[in-house]
């Protein structure tokens, strides 16, 4: 048993690819017979064999990269012929080099002209996408370049040596990719076409019970049917800004410890309803509707009463009752039409007329802890305010970092009545008032 070592073929590598067999086991095989294509980082070269004999077995699969001198293939000699030494493979352009011994990691030199003599031809084969001689391009490149299907001539090589690297191939792929198979399309003869909509699937139900089927009926789809229909009719813009609210903390305590609060919950969300009364009285037109006219046109309505709507989560679903003249009662009354808003609203008490005629909402995302949100407006309203968590966070104060209890004022607006102006004033006023409560007694 002879074992055929993979041989230095003189470019200074260390290590190659076998790309093909040209044997199998079971095989005759003469000396200098072609046994196999390996690739290096140069070029592709072909490898005849130094033995006569039978294929025995194949050490490498094809595919795979070893280093030189790494046994690729055991040939059985046949009977009563020595092991004869045979020319060594010779990339493109390489000087033979000598070698000692035909099963090591060197071979003989090619001989007279340089051409391998072989008893036996195989047929040539076909040109492959990774068939580049002259291409500088190592191993594992050479293999990338063949399992994407790239021609590695026409890559682009960018190396510090003019080698093709694995960004180059990737490149070279992914726009091979968007430019493969596309045609340019001819204009249609008619001007114009109606496409009939597509009829709408159902998906099948799941049949185990890992899934829950909830109806989309009721407030559900009512709530559902609003916000789609606002999403895509007004062209929401949002903003937002934090704010250091320590005196809307302080300013609530002291509502507490009065005796005409004292049957009455008091939290920051009265302050900041009392804020946005004040900042709509600066800023009326955040107070209004779009409304579409029977000619074609519109019109926009400015409201001079605020129906101050409430956004709350009840075990029915997102409700927006609201509260009716907000805009003329006093702390006391604006407290006490929040408590029974709230708890008529989880008792699933609220009443439709409660939910109609709103003018602007207020959406309190703090008490499910989140700071900011651009939520979606109302139908037939032009704002939503979002109050944000207060936390106390450190807050630079006269350039000093100090502890505050700090929030977010958020909210989404109707850009075809209110422009980004007269959005920053209403939002910055709102902030205004709740770092200094003391302005609502103006």
């Amino acid at each position: 048993m002879q074992t055929y070592n993979l041989p230095d073929v003189g470019e200074g590598l260390t290590e190659a690819e076998i790309v093909q067999w040209h044997v199998k086991p079971g095989d005759a095989v003469a000396v200098n017979d072609v046994v196999a294509e390996i690739e290096t980082a140069k070029s592709l070269v072909e490898l005849p064999s130094p033995f006569a004999g039978t294929v025995s077995e194949l050490l490498v699969d094809e595919g795979e990269t070893v280093a030189v001198g790494t046994p690729i293939l055991a040939v059985s000699a046949e009977t009563g012929q020595p092991a004869q030494a045979a020319p060594a493979p010779q990339a493109p352009a390489a000087p033979a080099e000598p070698a000692a011994d035909a099963g090591g990691s060197v071979l003989v030199g090619y001989g007279t002209g340089g051409e391998v003599q072989t008893r036996r031809r195989k047929a040539p084969r076909e040109k492959t996408v990774t068939d580049t001689v002259g291409v500088v391009a190592k191993p594992p490149i050479r293999k990338l370049a063949r399992d994407l299907g790239i021609e590695l001539s026409e890559v682009t090589a960018t190396g510090p040596a003019g080698d093709v690297t694995r960004d180059d191939v990737l490149r070279h792929a992914e726009q091979a990719k968007v430019f493969r198979n596309l045609e340019t399309p001819q204009w249609p003869e008619e001007r114009e076409r109606r496409m009939p909509a597509p009829p709408r699937s159902v998906p099948p139900r799941p049949a185990d019970d890992r899934y829950e089927a909830i109806p989309v009926k009721g407030v559900r789809k009512a709530t559902a049917n609003a916000m789609v229909g606002s999403a895509y009719t007004a062209p929401h813009v949002s903003v937002w800004t934090d704010v250091n609210a320590s005196r809307t903390m302080e300013f609530v305590q002291r509502l507490k410890q009065q005796p005409q609060f004292a049957d009455v919950r008091i939290s920051p969300l009265l302050v900041f309803a009392k804020a946005l009364l004040w900042a709509v009285q600066r800023t009326p037109e955040i107070n209004s509707a779009w409304i579409d006219t029977e000619d074609g046109g519109a019109e926009i309505q400015v409201r001079g009463y605020v129906n101050l709507g409430i956004a709350a989560a009840t075990p029915r679903g997102l409700l927006v009752p609201n509260i009716k003249e907000a805009h003329a009662m006093s702390m006391r009354e604006l407290a006490v039409a929040l408590q029974n808003l709230t708890q008529t609203a989880r008792e699933g008490r609220t009443r439709p007329e409660d939910q109609q005629g709103g003018t602007i909402t207020i959406t309190n995302i703090g008490v499910f802890g989140m700071d900011a949100a651009t939520p979606i407006i109302n139908p037939g309203e032009a704002g939503i305010v979002a109050m944000g968590a207060i936390r106390q966070k450190p807050w630079v104060v006269e350039g000093e970092v100090r502890p505050a209890w700090v929030t977010t004022v958020s909210g989404s607006f109707d850009h075809r009545i209110v422009d980004g102006d007269k959005i920053s004033r209403f939002i910055a006023d709102i902030a205004a008032v709740l770092e200094e409560p003391a302005l609502l007694l103006d």
